[in-house]
């Protein structure tokens, strides 16, 4: 299925790959800089627990509910990070594009703004998609931030829609880019990248 075919997408700060297993130790010390799996706004796994994590995403993506990348930075090939998409339905042709986390390095880069590029350009571009949906927690406020500096639009909030790993709740916003919103997406990103 198209949907879920492997790719890789280059650009010219990053370079995203599917996942393989040989990527864990690289994830590791990527979830190592800045103590990730500390933080709250989004779940990243300890260094320690990534050839589960890693074990476990590529079950996902083999069932085809998940194309997991992982994101390296271009020239270098350093791993920096890992973003997917999920929620596939290529009958209703959307997407989401999430699970992404940086190195504390590679954030506040063109690392992110040229991934999301990649990832929105390939889904409308080449599968089609009529509405690329992305996710994050209510009080996530710098998530919330960059989505909509995309130029995403707010679609609404799923109340209590996850249970966190402390027991409280997460209300999840849910933002999407449609297909004719695209062209205006995709220049205003360029023109981030290129100053």
């Amino acid at each position: 299925m198209m949907f879920t075919a492997p790719v890789t997408l280059r650009g010219e700060h990053v370079l995203l790959s599917p996942l393989t297993p040989d990527d864990a130790a690289g994830l590791a010390a990527a979830s190592a800089d800045g103590d990730l799996s500390s933080l709250w706004v989004t779940p990243v796994p300890a260094p320690s627990e990534m050839d589960e994590f890693v074990a476990g995403r590529l079950a996902e993506v083999a069932a085809g509910s998940w194309v997991a990348f992982v994101v390296r930075t271009r020239p270098e090939g350093r791993i920096v990070g890992l973003t997917n998409y999920l929620n596939l339905d290529p009958v209703h042709p959307r997407v989401e594009i999430g699970g992404t986390w940086y190195a504390a390095s590679a954030q506040r880069t063109a690392v992110n703004t040229e991934a999301k590029l990649l990832l929105l350009g390939h889904a409308f571009e080449n599968l089609g998609c009529l509405a690329v949906e992305l996710r994050t927690h209510v009080r996530n406020l710098r998530s919330r931030a960059a989505i909509e500096r995309l130029g995403a639009h707010q679609d609404g909030i799923l109340r209590k829609h996850r249970i966190l790993p402390d027991g409280s709740f997460r209300d999840t916003v849910v933002y999407s880019i449609l297909d004719d919103e695209w062209p205006a997406v995709r220049d205003r990103l360029r023109a981030r990248l290129s100053r």
